[in-house]
Formats: structure tokens, C-alpha cells, sequence
């Protein structure tokens, strides 16, 4: 387990793999009961560990991964996330180039629970969310484009579902698009960064997360990064 960032109030993963942030139907163990026994075992804890799940991010996705120690540390994070005063910045690698170099999208978002799977459109409607998020070119190689991509609001596979609008579906992501898979089944998205003030201590905290080191593609862009 790669562990980014770790207090007695916070802690980060890497989250490099196809693990879930939190149980499913599947029955496969979830991140958060992997990070719960780190913790049992390093602190010789009796009984339950306290861990509480700040953000998730989608089971295809790497990256950062943040969950609260401390129940205070989760109230106070969540109303972070809420005020939008957590900075999330992502990597993502796509095939197509985007209509512009650099752009602030706005679309309005719904959510089908039933093929969990989300739906844009341009303009709002019943049911719909307004989502929002910045991206920026940074990189090409290999005929495929780096993306660093400022996440503003915080709806289901947003980053997925807005990309493919635009007529830009991440690398390896079939259900929104993309041609074919990646070998390991996971999609070229990575959250690599969250900035934040520490709800406790009140310092400025950043936490970086490396990129992929199992796929030749992400190994490409590692020098601009």
C-alpha cells in the first residue's frame, strides 16, 4: 500500500490498482478495510478502527485517495469538499485533441443508477446537476494528449462523462466511449493532487500522488510532470 500523507487526524493513499474505496456487491475487499488494518497492525489498536471515507474516486481510476482518522477531521473535511475549498487537480490521457487548448466547461450532469453510468447535456434539465471543471494541454505523445484538469464540482464520473461531450473520451474508458479497453482495465485518469488547508492544524497541505508506473503511456509523460 502506497501511503502519500499520513497524521494522527488524516490519511492518503496511491491508490495504483482496480481497488474499491468502499465495498460493493462484488464482495472484493475495499480499500478502506486495507488502510483499516495498516492502522490496527502500526498502532497495535484493540478492537474497531475509526476511518472515515472523505471523497472516493471511481474503482478504473487512480490516484489519491483520503480518508479521516478522527470523526472531527471528517466533519471538518467534508465541509471543505462542500465549500469548495479543496483543490482537486487530475491527469487524464486521451486520444482526441480537445476543441480548445485550454477551457472552463459547464455542463448539466444526470445520473442513471441502474447502468451507473452519467449523462451530460448542454443545457439544464429535470434531474440534472450543474458540473463544472477547467482542463488544460500540458503534453502529446504516442498520438495521445495529457490533460491536467482543475475539478470545480464534484458529480458522478464527471471528469468521464464531460471529456466525452466534448468529444474527448479518456484512454480505456468503454462505457463512455473509448475504442477498446486498457490491458490492466483500468482508464488512463489519475487524481493526482488535492490541496487543502488541514482541518485540525490549519497548514497548508499538499499531497501529490505519482503517476502510474505500470503503463508505458503514463511513462512517457513522467518527465513533464
Amino acid at each position: 500500500m502506497n501511503i502519500l500523507y499520513e497524521d494522527n487526524h488524516l490519511i492518503a493513499i496511491n491508490k495504483i490498482g482496480y481497488d474499491l474505496v468502499q465495498s460493493d456487491s462484488t464482495g472484493d475487499e475495499p480499500l478502506v478495510d486495507k488502510v483499516k488494518n495498516y492502522i490496527k497492525k502500526k498502532y497495535n489498536k484493540a478492537g474497531d478502527v475509526y476511518l472515515g471515507i472523505v471523497h472516493r474516486i471511481d474503482r478504473p481510476v487512480t490516484g489519491t485517495v483520503l480518508f479521516a482518522r478522527t470523526s472531527k477531521a471528517l466533519v471538518r473535511m467534508n465541509k471543505l469538499f462542500q465549500d469548495k475549498k479543496v483543490k482537486k487537480t487530475y491527469l487524464a490521457i486521451v486520444k482526441t485533441l480537445p476543441p480548445e487548448d485550454e477551457a472552463t466547461i459547464t455542463h448539466y450532469i444526470s445520473k442513471d443508477s441502474e447502468k451507473n453510468k452519467s449523462y451530460a447535456y448542454i443545457k439544464k434539465r429535470s434531474g440534472t446537476k450543474e458540473a463544472v471543471l477547467s482542463y488544460r494541454l500540458i503534453s502529446s505523445a504516442s498520438n495521445y494528449y495529457l490533460l491536467e484538469i482543475d475539478l470545480i464540482t464534484g458529480r458522478h464520473h464527471q471528469i468521464r462523462c464531460q471529456l466525452a461531450k466534448i468529444g474527448c473520451p479518456i484512454r480505456g474508458d468503454l462505457k463512455y466511449g473509448f475504442a477498446r479497453s486498457n490491458s490492466n482495465g483500468g482508464i488512463s485518469l489519475h487524481a493526482h493532487k488535492l490541496e487543502f488547508e488541514h482541518p485540525v492544524t490549519k497548514e497548508f497541505v499538499s499531497i501529490v500522488a505519482p503517476i502510474p508506473n505500470n503503463d508505458n503511456l503514463w511513462k512517457e509523460f513522467e518527465n513533464i510532470l
